[in-house]
């Protein structure tokens, strides 16, 4: 089999993503990628994640305007940016204007005006800012409200279920390099919300507050007229570090934990066709989705406990309950569990959630009628006498974060996360690795000593819970809400995946799963409708299917901490075995990283170049051979590492 084109070895897709235009005015530098500004730096640092004027629909997806008109004028000590954008969509139509202008004075400049002749309904139209977090949460912020009354406060560093900020007119900060940051936000009223919680790496403010209604329409003819102006001053102590970076494995801290994988009716065949190789993965557990809504069945549980037994996987039960009185949900749960006994008591654990919770509650918002938690997990109990008992959401750690559980009444907490709920580029999908990390101590403190598991997550999108359902994606591109996203299938996904596993290992997850088997979120390549190119449904592996494989056979080997950065351009893990200090580090890039380790070690490569050799070989990665020196990673490669000691 020939090797694939690198496009499809680092991202599964040979969509051609056009380079963004990096504009700059002396010290000030931002880049214009489809119309807004991303990566707002001054003297080098970051200093806004983004500034951009979107158009939102009645589900909350995100237009791609119609741009036309740009035109774009550069000066040593100036950049000016005019452009015409027209969002459409179910026959209607709102078109704007956009300026943006940066000085090397260190003002930015973006102003939007808009209008639309059909009337059009939105659930926001107007400006959004992203604040970074990296060394900015928990930092103090100057808020400057509507009516013009100055408060001091704190961005929020354990995450905020709502708003932490509303009623918005300016905000001024410092960031971590010592530069002055003021956000003036003109036109309408703006609020902030925690975009941790969707693992976002940013707090945004966005306009119009969200207790109005929503959607909303703005009439024929009415002008929306908003204006932001940044203002930075001042030089920045914050310089990157230069050179290889030292992989140096710290003391012991925790264990790795159980790694597990995800599995739906839907992919049952052909994970039942795929059992030897999921056998060679070796997951701890498989977490069986279970809802009748779905039609689901005893006989689909009973196919689906089949795969699980075939490849060793202990069988976790994922049951959503749709009944949402007291006397249905009593007997929807007592039926689920004679349907256990009927299939000789398999479940260890058993998760359960409530229908109406597979969907979104906004702020503000009235709460759909279900069942009360602490009767529905105590009659799980009762139905599985024997189980550990979990509950949580089945959704995002954002629903978890604004509907906590009774904690008395479980064993064991759960959520899943997706990398791409509001951006589906590939640098917001790495960066939500930024996020992990204040996930995990929030949901530690929510958890409050129950331990807590994760997944199964992937970068696709399993369920919507903003929307009617998760994007498909017949053309194989990469956007916001995919159920089938490219990435899962390239080495992109196997870094985010060791990336992901290696921050929630270390943040106290008691287990994760990630993804699935076979299909959208699998890592063994079956045939199915979805495109996947290259492999073509032939049963090889994908490049994360190594990781999962790799890490799975860690459980329980205590943890050396690496201290990379998730802001950094390595992730990694580390574990003490018998025979040595192994340890699993990916570039999260697609440029090449130079890393260099304490001592001579073994190793073992997987990346473009022997991405053909890798998929038709589960066990690429146990060929270590002898290292001595510093390595250089290749985009999104990873490189698992044997030290002696």
């Amino acid at each position: 089999m020939s090797n694939p084109s690198r496009a499809i070895a680092l991202y599964g897709t040979e969509e051609e993503v056009a380079p963004p235009r990096v504009l700059r005015a002396g010290k000030l530098s931002a880049e214009l990628e489809a119309g807004n500004l991303r990566y707002i730096r001054w003297d080098g640092e970051e200093v806004l994640r983004a500034v951009s004027f979107i158009v939102r629909d009645h589900d909350w997806g995100t237009y791609a305007p119609q741009i036309s008109g740009l035109t774009v004028q550069e000066t040593e000590d100036a950049f000016h940016v005019s452009l015409q954008a027209v969002a459409t969509g179910d026959g209607e139509s709102f078109a704007y204007d956009a300026r943006i202008e940066g000085r090397a004075d260190g003002t930015l400049v973006f102003h939007g005006r808009g209008t639309t002749q059909t009337g059009f309904e939105t659930n926001r139209t107007g400006f959004v800012i992203l604040h970074p977090i990296d060394g900015v949460a928990g930092a103090p912020v100057t808020i400057t409200h509507t009516d013009r009354r100055v408060v001091e406060d704190r961005f929020p560093e354990i995450i905020d279920p709502v708003q932490p900020m509303m009623d918005l007119r300016a905000l001024a900060h410092t960031t971590p390099g010592g530069v002055a940051v003021n956000v003036l936000m003109e036109g309408d009223t703006y609020e902030m919300e925690d975009q941790r919680n969707w693992t976002d790496a940013s707090y945004k403010t966005y306009v119009r507050p969200l207790a109005l209604p929503w959607p909303y329409q703005i009439p024929p003819d009415e002008v929306v007229d908003q204006t932001i102006t940044v203002t930075v001053k001042g030089h920045s102590q914050n310089n990157a570090a230069s050179g290889a970076i030292a992989l140096q494995p710290g003391a012991p801290e925790g264990d790795i934990p159980p790694i597990g994988i995800g599995l739906r009716p839907e992919d049952v065949a052909t994970a039942r066709g795929a059992t030897e190789t999921l056998k060679a993965l070796g997951p701890a557990y498989m977490v069986l989705h279970h809802d009748p809504r779905a039609g689901h069945d005893c006989a689909t549980l009973k196919a689906m406990l089949d795969v699980a037994e075939a490849i060793g996987a202990a069988p976790w039960l994922e049951a959503v309950i749709q009944s949402t009185d007291d006397i249905g949900t009593v007997a929807e749960i007592a039926a689920l569990g004679q349907m256990a006994t009927d299939l000789g008591d398999p479940f260890a654990t058993v998760l359960v959630s409530p229908a109406p919770d597979l969907k979104c509650t906004l702020p503000g918002s009235v709460w759909p009628d279900a069942p009360d938690a602490a009767a529905l997990y105590a009659r799980t109990r009762d139905a599985f006498p024997q189980a550990r008992i979990g509950g949580g959401m089945f959704s995002y750690f954002t629903e978890l974060n604004r509907k906590r559980p009774p904690l008395e009444a479980l064993d064991l907490v759960t959520f899943t996360t997706s990398p791409m709920v509001h951006a589906g580029d590939d640098r917001s999908v790495m960066e939500t690795r930024e996020a992990h990390a204040a996930i995990a101590a929030s949901v530690s403190g929510i958890a409050a000593g129950t331990p807590w598991a994760v997944g199964p997550s992937a970068i696709g999108v399993r369920d919507n819970p903003y929307g009617a359902a998760a994007k498909e994606n017949p053309t194989n591109i990469r956007q916001a809400m995919n159920r089938n996203d490219p990435r899962q299938r390239g080495l992109l996904g196997a870094a985010w995946a060791l990336g992901y596993i290696a921050d929630f290992a270390s943040g106290g997850a008691s287990a994760i799963a990630l993804g699935g088997a076979t299909g959208a979120f699998g890592v063994v390549s079956a045939p199915g409708d979805d495109p996947d190119p290259w492999y073509e449904g032939n049963g090889a592996v994908y490049p994360g299917f190594h990781v999962l494989r790799g890490l799975a056979r860690l459980r329980g080997a205590p943890m050396r901490p690496l201290g990379l950065p998730a802001s950094g351009p390595l992730a990694g893990v580390a574990a003490q075995t018998d025979a040595g200090v192994e340890i699993w580090v990916a570039n999260t890039g697609p440029d090449p990283v130079d890393m260099s380790v304490s001592s001579a070690c073994q190793v073992a490569t997987l990346d473009a170049a022997c991405f053909a050799t890798a998929a038709n070989a589960p066990d690429h990665l146990d060929d270590l051979v002898a290292h001595d020196g510093p390595l250089t990673l290749d985009g999104f490669a990873v490189v698992r590492i044997l030290m002696k000691g």
